[in-house]
This record gives C-alpha cells, structure tokens and sequence, in this order.
C-alpha cells in the first residue's frame, strides 16, 4: 500500500515538473499579472480623476466660501457681479432626472418582466437588440430629436409651454436610459432559479402573479442596480439638456420652465472664452465635485438596498 502511494505521488510530481504543466502555470500567471493590471487601471484611473477635482476645486473654494456655494441662490459666475450659488443647477440637474426616471423606470421594468416572463424566445430575440440599439443613437441626436420633436409635440397639449423647458428634454433622457434598465433588470429575472416558478405554480399562481410576487422580489438586488445606473446616466445627461433645456441657472423645481444643469453648464464654460485658471473656469470643476457627490450618493443608496435586499440561491 505504501509503495503503492509512493508511487503515486512520484507521478505526480513528474506531472508538476513535466514541460506541459511549466507551460500552464506561466500562462495562468500570465492572465492573474493582465487581470490585476486591468483592475489596478481602473482603480487608479478612478483615483486620478477624484484627485483631479478635488485639487482644481480647492483653488475655487480658496476665492468662494463653502457657505456661499451652498446656500446662495444665484449662479452668475460670468457676470461681472459674478455669485456662485450651485442650488440653480442642482435643481435642474434633479429636475430632469426626476422626470426621466418617471419615464424609465416604469416603462424599463415592464419591458423586462415582459421579455423574461411572457414573451416567446423568437421575440426576445428580435425585441432586446433592437431596444439595445436606442443606447447606441448619439446624444446630440436626441437633443435635437427634444427640441424639435418632443417639445412642438408636448406644446400642443400645453400651450404656454416654452421652447426651452425641463420636459421635453427629461423625457428624452428617460427613453434613453430605458435599455439600460430593461435590459439589466430582464437579466436579474432571468437568473431567478426556475424551481421557484415552478413552485409558485404549483400553489395555484397565475404567471402573472408569479412575475410579480415572486419573480420580482427574487430580482430586486439586480433591478435597484439597474435603478442606480439609470439615475447615474440621467444626472450625468449633458448634451440633450444642453440643447433643449435653455442653459439658464433658474432655482426651480417646475420642470415646464427653462433652466441650467451642471453638465449643461461645464460644457458651456469648457466650450467658451474664459481663460485657464480664471475663477470662472474653475467654477466647472466644483460643479463637476458637486456632480460626482450626487452620483456617489445614489450609489451609496443603491449599493445599501442591494445588500439588503439581496437573495442568494
């Protein structure tokens, strides 16, 4: 017996030591030294760009007080009784975003239960690309598509409405970020095991109940991050607002009224005169912290509601 497992482990380890085993083990460290290298990058990138705004930032906020920047309610910083109030683009920047995931997320999540749940794999099949497609149509395609379509169309049911407003352009948004939460949440439903279909059929549930009480529950953890995502790619929308919603700093929650978002204003600024340095040029980089704090918040949000309602299988 113990020659027997002797040899064994001489075989073994002549298999260790033999040219094709060298040969996997090199390119098995080979994959571990590009993976880590691909997420070091993005670690680092990620990094490189917090560090960007905080220190451009910091020359902004040595000329202009926390305290003003926080509660003034006036956005000029080029005029030359320049005030630099952020509450005017945060306010348009959730304004638009509320109106686009009022869109999105309804129609994102019935579009996925339907293609998970009861469409036929052939339409499946035809349905989802073509839906991925719309992410695929360049932004300032569907500026214009806001201006010129969407707006002449909203102005019809509501004829005081401006041409620059808050509407059309959330709107627009929301049918953009439809494919990503449709396409996610489709996904998350889609690995729900199928024993719990099945079990919720054989207590006497309809398919819909089931998509509904059991499908959707089961799948929430990965519909609240396509919710998260969707919310990201609204409050980051900068040409559609650029185009169509009037690039005024307006302190409104009326989304039927002109106003600015914070992308919409460090494009104007990034795309002007302003010399480098200048506080009206740096102005674009607290913006752009404030951006990055409202994105960060929401995917704090969503990163909690994931794990807590997260179910494993």
């Amino acid at each position: 017996m113990a020659t027997e497992k002797a040899r064994i482990a001489a075989a073994s380890r002549l298999r260790a030591d033999s040219p094709v085993a060298r040969r996997r083990r090199l390119v098995e460290r080979l994959v571990q030294a590009v993976l880590f290298l691909a997420a070091f990058s993005a670690v680092a990138i990620t990094v490189a760009i917090v560090a960007t705004l905080l220190i451009e930032s910091a020359t902004f906020f040595r000329h202009v007080s926390l305290w003003e920047f926080l509660t003034d309610t006036q956005w000029t910083p080029l005029f030359e009784n320049a005030r630099y109030g952020i509450a005017p683009l945060v306010a348009g920047t959730l304004t638009t975003s509320l109106v686009a995931l009022l869109v999105a997320v309804p129609l994102g999540t019935i579009t996925a239960i339907y293609l998970s749940e009861f469409a036929k794999p052939r339409v499946r099949e035809v349905v989802k690309p073509i839906l991925e497609l719309i992410s695929g149509v360049p932004t300032v395609v569907f500026g214009y598509f806001a201006l010129l379509f969407v707006t002449p169309l909203l102005q019809k049911f509501m004829p005081g409405l401006p041409g620059f407003n808050m509407l059309g352009p959330g709107i627009v948004i929301g049918i953009m970020i439809v494919p990503y939460i449709s396409s996610l949440s489709e996904d998350a439903m889609r690995a729900v095991p199928m024993h719990l279909r099945e079990a919720s059929y054989a207590m006497g549930a309809s398919r819909f109940q089931t998509a509904l009480r059991v499908v959707v529950p089961a799948a929430l953890s990965g519909i609240v991050a396509s919710y998260v995502l969707g919310i990201s790619r609204a409050v980051g929308e900068t040409m559609v607002v650029a185009i169509a919603a009037g690039q005024q700093p307006n302190l409104t929650f009326d989304p039927t009224e002109a106003a600015a978002t914070i992308t919409a204003y460090i494009v104007q600024v990034a795309m002007g005169d302003l010399p480098h340095g200048s506080i009206g040029y740096q102005s674009i980089f607290a913006a752009g912290l404030t951006l990055f704090a409202i994105t960060l918040f929401f995917n704090l949000i969503g990163h909690w509601v994931r794990r807590r309602y997260r179910e494993a299988y």
